[in-house]
Formats: C-alpha cells, sequence, structure tokens
C-alpha cells in the first residue's frame, strides 16, 4: 500500500473495536487479551507462525467462534449479539470452499439467494454481473472451479465473499494455495479489487512479505498475544520486541548489559555503542538489533593506516563463512573470532569491477550506533 494509503488509514475512525477478547480451548489460551482498533476501508494483516491466535481472532469476527471474555463491535454493533449467518461480515477461505457442482456464476450467486429480505433474479443476476466483471472473469461464468487456475479460482471466491456487500471482509491465507509468481502478482491485484470496493479487511498470514505488500498497518501475533501493531515501515525499521525483529526479516541481535552507557558481554569483539536516545540506566539488561543491510562489509586493512573509527561505530573482522547469491545482492554470514555469526546484505554492484569476496575471506563488519535498534523484551 502506498504512503498516501497509510496515512489515510491512520486518520480513519475506529470502525472495528476489538476489546480485550480472549480465547481458550481445554488448556490452551489461543487468543490472551487482545485490543485493537481498526479504521473504516483499512486493509489489516494479522501476522504471526502457525498457531498464534491469528486465524481464531478472524473466526471470533466471523462469528465461527465465540470469545470467552471481550467484545468485538463492528460500526457500534456488538457482533456478541448477532449470528454468524447475520453478521454483516463475510470470509474467505484458505481453501477457498467453492461449490465443485455449480458453475462460477452460480457460486457467486449462492450466498445472494439466501438474503432476507428475497433479492429478485434481476437483482441477484445483475449483482453476479458486477462481481465477476470487477475481477475479470465474466468469461469463466459457466465454467465449474476444476476448469480453473488456481489463480481464477481464488478471484472467484473473492467475488462470492464481496457479492453480498459486507462491512468486513475477512481474508484466511487467501493467496497460500498459489504458487510464488502468481501470489506475487495476485496480492497487488486483489489489494486494487479491495481498494476499489471500499470494504474493510482483515488479512490473516503467516508470509511477512504479503503482510507488508498488502497491508496499510499489520498487528504482529505470538503465543496468543498482540505483540505491536504499525505501518509495514515501522513493523520492519523500530521493532518493540525480539519477536518482532527476529520474526520480520532477518536480524543480528546482540544481548548484553549497559555499562558505562555502551552494550556490555553481547557476544562482540568491544562493547557496543547504543544510539543517544536509547535511555538506558547503567546494569540494565537490554538487546540491539541490526539489520542485515544496516551491516557494511569491506576487505579487511582497506582502510587507511592510521584512521580511527568514528566514535559512534561498531567494527570488528571475520572471516566468510557463508555466502547466498541472490542476483541483486548477496547476503554474507561473517565468523567473528568468538565464533559469532554477523549476516550483512550487501548490493552486488558493492564490489564494483573486483572479484566479489568468497568463503574463507577475511572482512571488516561495521554498523553506526544509530542504525542499530534497542530493545528490552
Amino acid at each position: 500500500m502506498d504512503q498516501a494509503g497509510e496515512k489515510g488509514a491512520a486518520n480513519r475512525r475506529a470502525y472495528l473495536r476489538i476489546e480485550g477478547v480472549t480465547k481458550r480451548f481445554d488448556d490452551t489460551l489461543a487468543v490472551d487479551e487482545v485490543s485493537l482498533e481498526i479504521g473504516e476501508r483499512e486493509i489489516f494483516a494479522l501476522l504471526g507462525s502457525s498457531g498464534c491466535g491469528k486465524t481464531t481472532l478472524l473466526r471470533m469476527m466471523a462469528g465461527l467462534e465465540t470469545p470467552d471474555a471481550g467484545r468485538i463491535v463492528l460500526d457500534g454493533e456488538n457482533l456478541a449479539e448477532v449470528p454468524a449467518h447475520r453478521r454483516p461480515t463475510n470470509m474467505m477461505f484458505q481453501s477457498y470452499a467453492l461449490f465443485p457442482h455449480m458453475t462460477v456464476e452460480a457460486n457467486v450467486a449462492f450466498g445472494l439467494w439466501q438474503e432476507r429480505p428475497r433479492l429478485t433474479r434481476a437483482e441477484v443476476e445483475a449483482r453476479v454481473a458486477e462481481m465477476l466483471d470487477l475481477v475479470q472473469m465474466q468469461r469463466y461464468a459457466r465454467r465449474k472451479p476444476h476448469e480453473l487456475s488456481g489463480g481464477q479460482q481464488q478471484r472467484v471466491a473473492l467475488a462470492r465473499s464481496l457479492a453480498k456487500e459486507p462491512k468486513l471482509l475477512l481474508l484466511d491465507e487467501p493467496l497460500a494455495a498459489l504458487d510464488k509468481k502468481i501470489r506475487q502478482r495476485t496480492q497487488l491485484e486483489l489489494v486494487n479489487l479491495i481498494e476499489r470496493v471500499g470494504v474493510t479487511c482483515i488479512l490473516v498470514t503467516h508470509d511477512q512479505e504479503e503482510a507488508m505488500t498488502m497491508a496499510g498497518r499489520i498487528g504482529v501475533m505470538n503465543e496468543g498475544r498482540l505483540l505491536q501493531v504499525g505501518t509495514p515501515g515501522e513493523i520492519y525499521e523500530t521493532p518493540d520486541c525480539r519477536f518482532t525483529a527476529e520474526f520480520i526479516g532477518e536480524a543480528n541481535l546482540f544481548h548484553g548489559r549497559v555499562a558505562d552507557g555502551a552494550l556490555a558481554g553481547a557476544d562482540f569483539p568491544a562493547a557496543i555503542v547504543l544510539p543517544p536516545e536509547a535511555g538506558l540506566a547503567e546494569g540494565d539488561e537490554a538487546w540491539v538489533s541490526v539489520r542485515p543491510e544496516r551491516v557494511s562489509l569491506s576487505r579487511a586493512g582497506a582502510a587507511s593506516a592510521g584512521v580511527s573509527e568514528p566514535a559512534d561505530c561498531n567494527a570488528a573482522t571475520g572471516e566468510v563463512a557463508d555466502i547466498a547469491y541472490l542476483g541483486s545482492h548477496s547476503v554474507y554470514h561473517v565468523r567473528l573470532a568468538n565464533g559469532r555469526i554477523v549476516i550483512a546484505s550487501v548490493p552486488s554492484v558493492h564490489w564494483g569491477d573486483a572479484p566479489p569476496p568468497t568463503w574463507g575471506d577475511v572482512l571488516r563488519v561495521a554498523w553506526f550506533a544509530p542504525d542499530g535498534v534497542v530493545l528490552t523484551r
């Protein structure tokens, strides 16, 4: 989503309010006092690994599960008082759940025939035509699901979900069944369709790239708790806990205690210089997270002799232990003298015309203090 979309989402009123929602299954606490506000027409992603509670939370919004505590309020209406089949929500499942014996148009029309008061045949046909036009599936209207590709089935499922004009669209791993190339293309298509319709949307996914591409804001979940909410940029650049730092992308994480204003005992050859705004007291336990692209690499000994390091630079030398060549950039795993691995992501053009370093080469790794994020949990 573009920056304008992110800014707009932040300024919208709270259209959906999740207030202290908790859900247990026997002795398992699946959702632990989650509170969240989502704006009207916002695309919001719940991101986390399998079993973190994100799908359970989604199912409670849909009415397929009942909270043990807390409330879910949509556009001022407490959904606890509304049965699942009467809720102004629609859920698109990972499997798409299309009826195999029905045509595309019959699948899209199915929910419309259940509406009360009843719609006329002309109204249903007009709505179906509108939805198929929206997802560009008009010419496949008479086909059965098994005659469609995975991407086409996904479009039909979306058309069916939007046909009843829900106030809230719930997507449960909607692109998981697609291969990588089709998934990447479909992500942006899906966002454009949702924005054209103007429906509020909650997306559940374990794929961080999908969440960051599609959503204006992301909520990171782990073990039933909502750990951090923010834009994709905020979640990646300024994680507020170790789980988020490690779950979203790669991170070099150094642990230690504050001594003389630096982080000591952090598996690094010297105490790590902290950013000025760290705000930690002497003896505090902390972690410093450094993204691989923030770590610079140079050939050991390439710096001019007698030139001292900047005061806010953390630097050491190590041996290349592994390399992943990814075309536009390479990821280097550099083993320091104490055995600690530091990961650095380097653009392929970084080495110029010289051959890039290879396994066993000695390199200097470095980052400036402001490029590290200080974490206390």
